[in-house]
Formats: structure tokens, C-alpha cells, sequence
């Protein structure tokens, strides 16, 4: 099989945004209906209470290779822009985990930006990258769904809150947690901007039987975590934490290996939700 690599602006065509998720073909459909069983609640547990030893792990095995500096978030979150109140304002932005949003932001010279993470590798990973400055970074180990955020941060002093590919990682039960958390950090009338996994991506389907702990929840072999998001549950998630819901969409895309010859569907849903005034 033999496939060609779009060009920059074919793969700009490639990624647009639907109202739901991707209709699955019927060999998909069965593959979901086969898989119902649950991990049993003993490693469920275990796997809860070594989240932090898990994902830590993971970096080590990883190092910086696996993420990358995402430029794209200034392109895939267009009312960024709209962050800021007048064109030169200085703007404070906090990355809730996912540190390799953090340098490309920083291209900015009008950002400070704070960033936490819930696994200490990847806090020293930040502070050794030749890109920090002590002078426009403050970085620090925070779990958000128990520790408080303001120990580190003035309270409601955040013009935007980036929150990507990182609810995903928590276990559904305490995703409210991390948002009432970060709430106190927020600017009234401020946006929270989110992009992760969706219903029905690539990766959700490769899992194999035996790996799944929930409706959309899925545990990797490495023992670290991944959750599914519909629109729905979203929506329903943040406004039940009071805010308000502004854009929430998915973000359709196809990834092309060229070395493998290989094309899959990407779904991710992006939302913009402001902080209620």
C-alpha cells in the first residue's frame, strides 16, 4: 500500500469541525459490542492509586520525544485572540498539565504562563528545557484533582486556562474537581480552552479486550489511563461546574503515516468555556 503525503494545505483541508462524532464503520460497531467487559474493581483500584507512579514512568520511558512543542493550538483555538482586551495587553495564562503547549505560546512575548503538572518528570523536563525563563515561566507539581491550585497562583488571576489532553488522563469521577479548581484560578468572564480525546478516535478503537474500566475509559498496557469525550458529557461537565459554555464541537482530522503506509481518523473535541461573570 502506497500513500501520499498531503501537502500543508491539504492537510489544512483535512481537519474540520463537525457537530458530532464519526458514524464507525459496521466492523467497528461489532468490535465495541464484543468488548463489555470490565477490568475487575481490585486493579481498577490499583491502577487509581498508582495514576502518578504510572505516568511518571512513562516520561522516563519517553523522555520529550513523545509530545511535541503544539503550534497548531493558536490555529485550532481562533478566539485566543479574544483573550486579550486590547491588542498589546499583557496576558497570564495557566497550561493545566500537557507542558509542551507552554514554549510555543511563549513565542509571545506578551505571555507569562504558568504550568502544572501532575507527574514530577515532567515539571524537571519544563525547567531543563534551554527555552525556560524564570523571568516568564512559573512551573510547579500540582494534582489538581485534590491539591490547591491557589497555593501556586493568585486567585482569579488567569486570562485563559489551557486544558488539553489532560482530563482525559483523570479518572471521570474527579474530572469536576480539577475544574472547580481551576475555576478559582480563572478571571471572571475568562475562557478555559479544551482539546482532547473524543468519542470513537483511532486510539479508542485499537484497545484491545480486556483494557476497559468504564463507559468511554480505557486503560492502556503501561497502566496509564485514557477517557473518551462525547459533546454531551462535556458540556455537561463544565456547566455543571458553573461555567458557561461557549463553542463545543469536534474537531475531525486524518493522520498519515507515510513510513507505514497507514491513514487514520482523529476525533477531538475542542470547547471554549468562559468562567461566568
Amino acid at each position: 500500500m502506497l500513500t501520499v503525503m498531503p501537502s500543508v494545505e491539504e492537510m489544512a483541508s483535512l481537519q474540520r469541525k463537525r457537530l458530532q462524532a464519526r458514524i464507525l464503520s459496521s466492523e467497528e460497531e461489532e468490535k465495541l459490542k464484543r468488548d463489555q467487559a470490565l477490568v475487575s474493581d481490585c486493579k481498577q483500584q490499583k491502577l487509581e492509586k498508582e495514576a502518578q507512579k504510572n505516568w511518571d514512568l512513562f516520561y522516563k520511558r519517553n523522555s520529550t520525544n513523545f509530545f511535541k512543542g503544539r503550534h497548531w493550538t493558536t490555529r485550532e483555538f481562533e478566539d485566543l485572540r479574544s483573550c486579550r482586551e486590547f491588542e498589546d495587553q499583557k496576558l497570564t495564562i495557566l497550561e493545566a498539565g500537557c507542558w509542551d503547549c507552554l514554549f510555543p505560546f511563549l513565542e509571545d512575548q506578551n505571555i507569562f504562563a504558568y504550568a502544572c503538572d501532575f507527574f514530577p518528570r515532567a515539571v524537571e523536563y519544563v525547567k531543563q528545557n534551554p527555552l525556560y525563563d524564570s523571568e516568564r515561566h512559573k512551573v510547579f507539581q500540582c494534582d489538581l484533582t485534590k491539591d490547591d491550585l491557589l497555593e501556586h497562583v493568585p486567585p482569579e488571576s488567569m486570562g485563559v486556562v489551557m486544558l488539553i489532553f489532560v482530563l482525559s488522563a483523570v479518572h471521570p469521577d474527579k474530572m469536576h474537581l480539577v475544574l472547580q479548581n481551576i475555576y478559582q484560578a480563572l478571571k471572571p468572564g475568562k475562557s478555559v480552552l479544551f482539546h482532547d480525546s473524543g468519542l470513537y478516535d483511532h486510539t479508542m478503537l485499537r484497545f484491545k479486550a480486556g483494557s476497559k474500566l468504564g463507559e468511554n475509559f480505557y486503560a492502556r498496557q503501561d497502566g496509564t489511563r485514557s477517557y473518551f469525550f462525547t459533546d454531551e458529557f462535556l458540556a455537561r461537565l463544565f456547566t455543571d461546574t458553573d461555567y458557561e459554555e461557549v463553542v463545543n464541537e469536534y474537531v475531525f482530522c486524518e493522520t498519515v503515516n507515510k513510513k507505514e503506509g497507514l491513514c487514520v481518523l482523529r476525533d477531538f473535541p475542542s470547547e471554549q468555556i468562559p468562567k461566568m461573570s
